[in-house]
């Protein structure tokens, strides 16, 4: 059965696509109140709020911030705790997409200047800043998001990037979870390959790449990070701190 979060009060960050809008929709189907976060649609977002409403949630809120920015992302933050007199969750998905659509187009330093910001900074400042609120309350857990292959490495531009990116974030994940320990708790989601935008419209030999390095033999879903993400905000892991989780299949590099 999955867990009851009746009551508590989430936010996931990056909820509008892929493996935030899943974890959004997860939190709900366990009663937690929801709050949407999304970067350009609000329409996107008001679509996610409705659907935690129809799925669970007793309340759910939006709100809008591009976190490239970093007013824009301390503004979050307070807003997200006063929605409903303080949260319970942080779940940070939110990350830059180099890899479709326009940021697919952009060249290796200005990618690398975009995930710094939204997948590095933003994250480490957003979850310090958060993380202090929840200590000073008496609780909380927060989420963070690695990769996989952060720490084996991957060859190419995204590789190179990712891993620096990502890794850094896992690093900071263990580091934060030592400096608000024991009142609150954060764990990293290190996805492997998992079928998000990019994954769906991805070659064939990056199809059958994927399916060939995961015991499994098949891709990850979104779910099946968000079923993680659930657990890890449920009372059955409340011994758990400071810790990587991946998601990938049994791959081993």
């Amino acid at each position: 059965m999955p867990p009851d979060l009746s009551g508590l009060r989430v936010a996931v960050l990056g909820s509008t696509s892929g493996i935030g809008r899943a974890t959004a929709r997860a939190m709900a189907r366990s009663g937690a109140d929801v709050i949407v976060h999304g970067r350009r649609s609000r329409e996107e977002a008001e679509a996610i709020a409705a659907d935690c409403l129809a799925l669970g949630s007793a309340r759910s809120a939006v709100l809008m911030a591009d976190l490239a920015d970093r007013e824009a992302g301390d503004r979050l933050v307070e807003e997200a705790w006063a929605t409903w007199g303080g949260l319970d969750a942080w779940i940070q998905i939110a990350g830059a997409d180099t890899l479709t659509g326009e940021g697919a187009r952009l060249d290796f330093d200005a990618k690398l200047d975009l995930l710094w910001a939204v997948d590095v900074a933003a994250a480490l400042r957003l979850c310090r800043r958060v993380g202090r609120l929840m200590k000073a309350s008496g609780r909380g857990i927060i989420l963070t998001m690695g990769w996989d292959q952060a720490e084996t490495g991957m060859e190419g531009d995204s590789g190179e990037l990712f891993s620096a990116t990502k890794g850094a974030v896992m690093c900071f994940s263990r580091s934060l979870a030592l400096s608000l320990a024991p009142e609150v708790r954060v764990n990293c989601l290190a996805p492997g390959w998992i079928k998000t935008s990019w994954g769906e419209q991805a070659s064939d030999d990056w199809q059958r790449r994927a399916v060939s390095e995961t015991p499994l033999a098949r891709w990850g879903t979104p779910e099946d990070v968000a079923e993680v993400a659930r657990f890890l905000v449920g009372p059955g892991s409340g011994f758990l701190t400071g810790q990587i989780i991946r998601i990938n299949g049994g791959a081993i590099r």
